[in-house]
């Protein structure tokens, strides 16, 4: 089982940003929310891990960048998101 924390940690981190954006906007779409978050963690992770090199998967380093990335694509999807 903790082999898999980094991961456990990572799922958890970016559905707590997920529902705080959703707090925050007062949309009440949190399945959007997940999914626009879940998205940018695997673009943040993806960034960390294969492009840049700058962590392995058997750091905790990778889930700041999931993190972050999740932090972008939440800021960026309620910025550009059409409302009516």
């Amino acid at each position: 089982m903790l082999e898999y924390a980094d991961i456990i940690v990572a799922v958890a981190g970016v559905f707590t940003l997920a529902w705080i954006a959703d707090l925050l906007t007062g949309r009440r779409g949190l399945f959007a929310a997940s999914l626009v978050a879940g998205t940018g963690a695997v673009c943040g992770w993806f960034l960390a891990v294969r492009v840049f090199g700058a962590v392995t998967m058997d750091e905790f380093g990778w889930t700041l960048w999931a993190g972050a990335g999740a932090a972008l694509g939440l800021a960026t999807f309620y910025l550009f998101r059409n409302t009516r």
